[in-house]
């Protein structure tokens, strides 16, 4: 099968985290060992309902699982916009399963804004 018109899309963790960063998203959203996501050099503690998931973008490596990651674009309610990255598979970023129910709790609105 053919797959010229993705030739030029990004496909690494690496080639979308630069380009996000060329639109001014620099910053992480981490949820730390308290089970509490806070923005990058912030003390607020959010709660799924203050986010919003704008795009979420998903790497495979081809030969070796533990290069699965995922990254979300995210917003707050303030409108400051960051990103949520988390290897998946055999080893997880964020161990058991406060993570995991935090993302599914966050709103989506997907934005054609990150199509690239």
């Amino acid at each position: 099968m053919d797959n010229s018109e993705n030739m030029d899309r990004m496909t690494t963790l690496s080639q979308v985290m630069n380009t996000l960063s060329e639109r001014g998203i620099q910053r992480e959203f981490r949820m730390n060992a308290a089970c509490e996501m806070k923005f990058e050099n912030s003390e607020k503690v959010y709660q799924p309902s203050e986010l919003t998931i704008l795009k979420t973008y998903r790497f495979e490596g081809d030969s070796n699982p533990d290069d699965n990651a995922v990254l979300y674009v995210v917003k707050d309610n303030a409108g400051n916009r960051g990103m949520i990255i988390d290897s998946y598979g055999a080893d997880s970023n964020y161990p058991g399963e406060k993570f995991d129910e935090f993302l599914r709790d966050i709103p989506v609105q997907e934005s054609d804004e990150f199509n690239f």
